[in-house]
């Protein structure tokens, strides 16, 4: 037989010990090699060029590679990007030469070593939804669109009654929702500046009524879609189990400490006042780091955070499908990933189609979320959406999709 030459693409640490181990390599081997067999690239910013010199130094006498602007060499700038190329063996020794270096490196350290864990593969969690659970990680959850609102832009109208919304929530647990997201808000793609266009008074007119019913006989997690403290706490007090801040915390200061003292899951939109970006990825990442720390600083504990690069929101067209193509790029905050895409307009400028045509579109975002790392799909079209994330558990999780 003549030798052949195939490829591999290993993601991890684990894939690489799968991979030798088949070979059939003894036990201690595979320990040895497989950080060899798994690169990462690492993109640091803000660093000055006293900083940049170490680092290029130290990553190079370990035998990895890391590019720095020019102007750093001889102090010219005041910082500079520097991108890490390297294998994990390589970062390991790697980062222990960086612990001992002064002007912060060692922190730095610490952050690189956080997020080469985070880059580990999906992990298997229970979120604790105020007495309900939710395992995530071992297959993709859906979230059941529920607008108790006149004017949203896919169904606005259909579910303010009561009764209405009540019988869409039993229909959409019956296809596979996992948790209902009950919102009173419009929160239109595209429009970007926090919303005051009804009162807390109005919100909660649109939300207690129907949430009342929901907590009664719905057996899945309700999430609230609001970015008001005011909102949430009357949610909360009512039975509620999750909080949805398409502002991630930025658009009231009092709803991290409401949502710590009833200690609720919540979940993070990344949103903006426009699209002017420098490196979009890393604002994204950035934006939605700062609002884990307030979160945190609040109480709220890390394994109670989601987070959501919020299609549709503070982006163009094509910066929408850039955050689609780079998701995965998300997962080194190490917190579940929500991607919500359901008949947005950049499946519509896509396929040229109106709301109602969408599910089409929105089953591709969602399969290929999946793949990128979403963790949990928020969509109208539940019965639809859960064949389709089945299906792409199947592939992406190994099986994982299967009963």
């Amino acid at each position: 037989m003549d030798m052949q030459v195939n490829v591999r693409f290993i993601d991890n640490l684990e894939q690489a010990k799968a991979e030798i181990r088949a070979i059939g390599s003894d036990t201690a081997g595979i320990g040895l090699m497989a950080p060899k067999g798994v690169h990462r690239v690492l993109k640091i910013s803000g660093v000055n060029p006293k900083q940049a010199n170490i680092i290029k130094q130290e990553m190079l006498s370990k035998g990895g590679e890391a590019a720095i602007t020019r102007g750093a060499v001889d102090h010219s700038v005041e910082t500079t990007d520097v991108l890490l190329m390297a294998t994990l063996k390589q970062y390991r020794a790697f980062i222990d030469k960086l612990k001992m270096q002064p002007f912060g490196l060692a922190k730095l350290a610490a952050s690189i070593s956080e997020a080469l864990d985070n880059l580990e593969g999906r992990k298997v969690r229970v979120l604790n939804c105020r007495g309900k659970e939710l395992e995530i990680g071992r297959r993709t959850l859906v979230m059941g669109i529920l607008n108790a609102t006149p004017d949203s832009f896919s169904d606005g109208g259909r579910f303010t009654e009561p009764a209405a919304a009540l019988e869409q929530a039993h229909r959409m647990v019956e296809d596979g929702a996992d948790i209902i997201d009950l919102g009173g808000v419009s929160t239109r793609p595209g429009y970007s500046e926090i919303s005051s266009e009804i009162s807390i008074e109005e919100e909660l007119s649109r939300v207690l009524p129907v949430l009342e019913r929901l907590v009664q006989e719905i057996t899945v997690p309700i999430s609230i879609d609001t970015w008001r403290a005011g909102v949430a706490q009357e949610a909360l007090a009512a039975g509620a189990h999750i909080i949805n801040d398409q502002w991630a915390l930025r658009g009231d200061p009092e709803l991290a400490g409401v949502v710590a003292r009833y200690q609720a899951p919540i979940m993070l939109m990344h949103n903006g006042q426009d699209s002017n970006y420098r490196d979009m990825m890393a604002e994204i990442a950035g934006f939605l780091r700062q609002s884990i720390e307030i979160a945190r600083q609040a109480g709220i504990p890390r394994e109670h955070i989601i987070i959501d690069p919020g299609i549709g929101f503070a982006k163009t067209y094509e910066q929408n499908l850039e955050v689609l193509r780079r998701l995965k790029e998300l997962t080194v905050l190490g917190c579940p990933i929500l991607l919500g895409t359901s008949r947005k307009s950049v499946i519509g400028n896509t396929l040229h189609l109106p709301v109602n045509e969408r599910v089409e579109g929105t089953g591709a975002t969602v399969a290929l979320g999946i793949a990128c790392g979403a963790d949990i799909v928020r969509v109208h079209d539940v019965k639809e959406m859960v064949r389709v994330a089945r299906m792409a558990d199947a592939i992406v999780r190994g099986g994982a999709g299967e009963g």
